[in-house]
């Protein structure tokens, strides 16, 4: 083999050896299975152990609270941007949105689709190179919710803690660093992240959501588009990516 390559550009990053070297003998048959990770039906008992280890894995390095669902998702983070508008945005509200990078953008723009959109902060008039100050914030007590981007990869700038927010719901992507460094669960209601940086490989978003923000969704969203869906079918509605949860379930990483 040749020597390897350590990759930190965007997108997918670099994998331990040891779960590679794993994986490549589970491409052709899973042990005591007879047959690949990929060939194995997500409705047998083999990934259902797959998948709950997954979970309880994240909920222990997590410290996940037991009254949050972890739904593993499709999309990447990117669709979370519409996703999260449409069950917890009501057309008669708004919500606040912390701008502080490209996704952050990416995200508001996606979110007045939906509803109502209050730029609570920004820092685009010194391109984005830093965080706003708490006194900065302008924030509405009556918001659906308060959006940050943890991490802004592309311009090098970090939440070092949440900001204040009252009783509103925080709601994060957190993409770029779950699982570099332990994050306060109990303080945010919903944490999104494409799972590609820090969890394993590309294909699969995690969500992380508080019960209570289920009583909000409102009746008669599309059906894949309802959290609720995904939690009553724990991540099992539709066919997920297997091998991408396979991977998130490596104990190597």
């Amino acid at each position: 083999m040749t020597e390897r390559v350590f990759n930190f550009n965007s997108g997918p990053a670099i994998l331990p050896l040891a779960v590679l070297e794993e994986a490549q003998c589970d491409l052709m048959a899973l042990p005591r299975v007879g047959m690949s990770i990929l060939e194995l039906s997500h409705r047998s008992k083999t990934f259902d152990q797959i998948i709950r280890s997954a979970e309880s894995s994240l909920r222990e390095l997590l410290e996940i609270p037991n009254n949050y669902h972890v739904l593993f998702l499709q999309g990447g983070a990117s669709f979370q941007f519409s996703m999260v508008p449409i069950n917890l945005l009501a057309k008669n509200n708004s919500a606040d949105y912390i701008v502080t990078g490209s996704w952050s953008k990416k995200a508001v723009r996606e979110a007045k689709r939906v509803g109502k959109v209050n730029i609570a902060a920004t820092t685009e008039d010194s391109n984005f190179s830093r965080i706003p100050q708490q006194d900065e914030l302008k924030l509405d007590d009556r918001a659906a919710y308060i959006h940050i981007t943890i991490n802004n990869t592309i311009f090098g700038t970090q939440w070092k803690t949440e900001p204040s927010i009252g009783n509103v719901p925080l709601i994060a992507d957190a993409s770029s660093d779950i699982l570099s460094r332990p994050i306060p669960i109990e303080k945010y209601a919903l944490i999104y992240a494409g799972t590609q940086k820090n969890m394993g490989v590309s294909g699969v978003v995690l969500v992380i959501i508080r019960n209570d923000l289920l009583e909000r969704i409102p009746d008669g969203l599309h059906t894949m588009l309802d959290y609720r869906t995904h939690v009553e079918n724990k991540s099992l509605y539709n066919t997920p990516n297997t091998f991408g949860i396979y991977i998130n379930n490596q104990p190597s990483l």
